[in-house]
């Protein structure tokens, strides 16, 4: 893969960067007050960031893995929150793409998504399944050309500010837990009653409130192929990519905070290095991992993504699970490396130095999906599957 910068990257990311300069004015106001970074999401669409990743037939730009994980790095240096979102929009996003092109239904939405930059959310979760997402309860119910589904949804992030919901359940009321298909339904199709409230310790700004969903839609909607293709295919490593991006761009904001802190010692002090250059040269070490690791594993999937038999093979499993293991671990080692570097500076809020923020932000990162969880499915697969050791592959 040539990770050489084309000019349309450059574009991309120049209108990253306007986005970005809007949602670091607001980051603290949307963190403080839980509320949704509607300003940033705003820029988002008037740059056209929400359709790039359809293909260029379709009206989108053919947006790549690399330039879409950038964008999730460039946000996430402003504000996580916003960041977040737009990597979730995405790995729903890629799920039309990839998925979605036979069916003329989902393909007239992609065209929809490309011009009107619609906002795309997930309804994966649900009540009593435990947080696994290849598990449903709920059922959708087909009546002819109708489709209706009530589902009692655990988090939807920005539900309430979607302009579309792509949700799971089983294929039928008589189906098995793991049988299950995903449904795009529109805002007008669907009723959110909210059922929880998202009041957490970091990415407060994503708004993941839990709610009882009903809908109605034709039953077209429906993706023609089972979630589990859709999940392994495309879902797997879009979330680990896109989401690494994210806590790259966080942890990237963190490194350079500390790095000016440094900086302003040193011109106090000409001629010495001042206390935190060491560990600055240290928490370099382990930015630069991360970002080595988000790289690889974006070759890895672009390598990949024609195959689907080894999209769906445990080899790539446990890689893509490897990758975001390793950059969700790393950034809370090299925040907390900040941290040090910055001292009160970086733990009072309101200085150039603050990374409150970022630190529980962060913490985020192992939860969504639980580390425990993932460790867990890779162990099972490396009881068949041998290690890859190599170097060119």
């Amino acid at each position: 893969m040539n990770l050489a910068v084309a000019p349309h990257r450059e574009a991309l990311s120049a209108r990253a960067a306007r986005v970005a300069a809007i949602a670091a004015k607001h980051a603290d106001a949307v963190d403080t007050e839980g509320r949704f970074p509607k300003e940033a999401v705003d820029a988002l669409r008037e740059e056209k960031l929400l359709g790039i990743q359809v293909p260029v037939h379709m009206g989108g730009e053919g947006a790549t893995m690399l330039e879409l994980a950038d964008i999730c790095s460039i946000l996430g240096q402003a504000c996580s929150a916003t960041a977040m979102i737009y990597a979730m929009h995405h790995i729903k996003a890629s799920s039309l793409v990839e998925h979605g092109e036979e069916s003329q239904w989902h393909s007239a939405f992609m065209r929809r998504l490309a011009n009107e930059q619609l906002l795309l959310a997930s309804a994966t979760t649900e009540g009593g399944i435990g947080g696994n997402l290849r598990n449903s309860i709920c059922a959708i119910e087909v009546d002819g050309d109708i489709c209706r589904l009530e589902k009692d949804a655990t988090v939807i992030s920005y539900g309430s500010e979607a302009d579309a919901i792509l949700i799971t359940s089983r294929s039928n009321k008589d189906a098995a837990p793991s049988d299950q298909v995903m449904t795009v339904f529109l805002k007008d199709q669907y009723s959110l009653e909210r059922t929880h409230v998202w009041d957490t310790l970091g990415m407060r700004g994503t708004c993941s409130d839990g709610f009882l969903f009903k809908g109605e839609a034709p039953a077209e909607q429906i993706f023609p192929k089972p979630f589990a293709e859709i999940a392994a295919q495309s879902m797997l490593a879009t979330s680990h990519l896109l989401w690494s991006g994210v806590w790259y761009g966080i942890a990237s904001d963190a490194v350079a905070r500390a790095q000016s802190f440094v900086r302003a010692a040193a011109r106090k002090s000409p001629g010495s290095a001042p206390p935190g250059a060491l560990r600055l040269a240290e928490v370099s070490n382990k930015l630069q991992i991360v970002k080595s690791n988000v790289i690889a594993g974006i070759k890895a999937y672009d390598e990949t993504r024609a195959d689907p038999d080894k999209l769906m093979s445990m080899g790539f499993a446990i890689a893509m699970n490897n990758v975001k293991i390793c950059s969700s671990e790393t950034i809370l080692e090299i925040i907390d490396h900040a941290m040090l570097i910055c001292g009160i500076m970086g733990y009072k809020n309101g200085t150039p130095y603050s990374l409150g923020r970022h630190l529980r932000d962060a913490h985020s990162a192992r939860l969504m999906i639980s580390n425990d969880r993932i460790l867990s499915n890779s162990a099972n697969l490396l009881l068949v599957q041998k290690q890859d050791t190599s170097l060119l592959r």
